[in-house]
């Protein structure tokens, strides 16, 4: 018999390691099917030179937005799939690489620390991908559903009130594409850890 109860992050996730780093992989068969088609399709838009930014963004059970992990890519070299394998001049190696992704991993690691906490236990994510301002996303060819459906204003980087924080994690520029990353704590999330917080200074006076 299924159970109704909500999973938890133990259910959904799993301590490993990459680049030598402590990481989270997940370990539910539906959630792997959706980041798999989710960076399958991030791929295809890579290839095509088109992608701005990919945020991943947490939400509250009411769908409100409290945390953007936000990667801005902006392509400084376009390369044909038919040269793809032909070295760049300048550009960083695969060895190199490696070291620059471990860095990633532990600045955001780092990062929880700098953050606000999340009060609600019940909360989602979606992957949401934001192109350039002249591009569309590519159609799909047959009878497969599109890859992307419209995301909601508020989820997205344009939806962020001024007073969100951001907070800046780590840049590298790889001589073909240059990566950001950042979090970004939402309007939302201070003003609920403001109101928690002033809740608290109250019962202990």
């Amino acid at each position: 018999m299924a159970s109704n109860l909500p999973l938890t992050f133990n259910h959904l996730f799993i301590r490993r390691k990459k680049y030598d780093t402590p990481v989270f992989q997940s370990r539910h068969p539906a959630l792997n099917e959706y980041i798999a088609g989710a960076v399958k399709a991030i791929t295809d838009e890579l290839a095509l030179g088109t992608v701005d930014k990919v945020v991943v963004v947490i939400k509250s059970a009411d769908e409100k937005p409290l945390e953007r992990f936000i990667f801005a890519l902006r392509n400084t070299l376009q390369v044909e799939p038919y040269n793809k394998d032909t070295s760049v001049e300048g550009a960083i190696s695969a060895a190199s690489l490696g070291q620059y992704f471990r860095s990633f991993l532990v600045k955001l690691n780092m990062i929880e620390a700098q953050l606000g906490q999340l009060y609600s236990d019940d909360l989602s994510f979606a992957i949401v991908l934001e192109l350039q301002d002249d591009k569309a996303p590519t159609s799909t060819q047959g009878k497969d559903p599109p890859p992307w459906i419209p995301a909601s204003t508020p989820h997205t980087t344009a939806g962020a009130a001024e007073t969100a924080e951001l907070h800046m994690v780590r840049a590298v520029d790889t001589g073909i594409i240059n990566l950001s990353l950042a979090v970004q704590e939402s309007e939302y999330k201070l003003n609920q850890e403001r109101e928690i917080e002033s809740k608290g200074k109250q019962k202990a006076v």
